[in-house]
């Protein structure tokens, strides 16, 4: 797999005061591994922006820092929750003579004969897969062909994917479904499961809420309250001379 070059440059601002990283355009991250020490770096938001549409989380980048060459994953993209623009990076430095573990996304082609016939429903329940092969060795999808599911119940398993088992090892269950045929599910179907779905919700909401004037659970009830003892201080009779000093003051 080629390495995808991208240029970092170490940094000294951390913490909150990475916001003025950002103002001048630039990402903050980091880069991690086995045996190595953590490296702080900052990279152009636009020229990661390529590198990532290309690499993804499964390429290899060529990070450059300093001169010294990093080969690295993109290990993980935190985003602005409203603007979808990137906050931090992870980058995972490996060694290219080491397998690693990563989560490769599941594609899928083809169109599937049921789908088209309107005989039922593609279903694709499992969008990334887990392996683990050398970094040169990692595919940047995983394929499934559709194109042979033709009727309700017909399935594609991890098991049947057109993966080189020489090179990468499988680490996700062999028998996890990666797409299948489900019935088909009218709009009046749809809505008719939805209400009762609500309905349901809403008498065990019913059920939850304790009659007017009980006791919500683990609370006890007023009847219990009665026969509680008085706390510290509450219910005494006033000690001598007390009474006195009340009468005086109701003068």
């Amino acid at each position: 797999m080629e390495q995808i070059p991208l240029v970092a440059q170490k940094r000294t601002v951390l913490g909150r005061k990475v916001k003025t990283i950002r103002k001048e355009g630039f990402i903050p991250a980091h880069v991690y591994g086995k045996k190595i020490e953590t490296i702080h770096v900052q990279v152009k938001g636009a020229d990661f922006r390529k590198v990532f549409e290309q690499a993804g989380e499964t390429g290899i980048v060529d990070l450059q820092i300093d001169g010294a060459k990093h080969p690295a994953l993109i290990r993980n993209v935190q985003v602005h929750p409203v603007t979808d623009e990137p906050l931090h990076i992870d980058f995972y430095q490996v060694n290219l003579a080491e397998k690693v573990k990563v989560n490769v996304p599941v594609e899928v082609t083809g169109e599937a004969p049921a789908e088209q016939k309107k005989i039922g429903l593609l279903l694709t329940p499992t969008s990334e897969i887990e392996v683990e092969a050398l970094p040169a060795d990692i595919p940047e999808i995983i394929e499934v062909d559709v194109s042979k599911l033709e009727n309700i119940g017909d399935e594609i398993r991890v098991k049947d994917l057109p993966i080189d088992k020489s090179k990468i090892e499988v680490l996700a269950d062999e028998d996890l479904v990666v797409a299948a045929i489900g019935e088909l599910v009218t709009k009046e179907q749809a809505e008719l499961e939805a209400q009762i779905e609500a309905e349901a919700a809403e008498a065990a909401a019913t059920e939850a809420v304790p009659a007017e004037g009980g006791a919500a659970e683990g609370e006890p009830s007023p009847e219990e309250r009665e026969g509680e003892a008085p706390k510290e201080g509450e219910g005494e009779a006033p000690k001598e001379g007390e009474a006195k000093t009340e009468e005086k003051k109701e003068e």
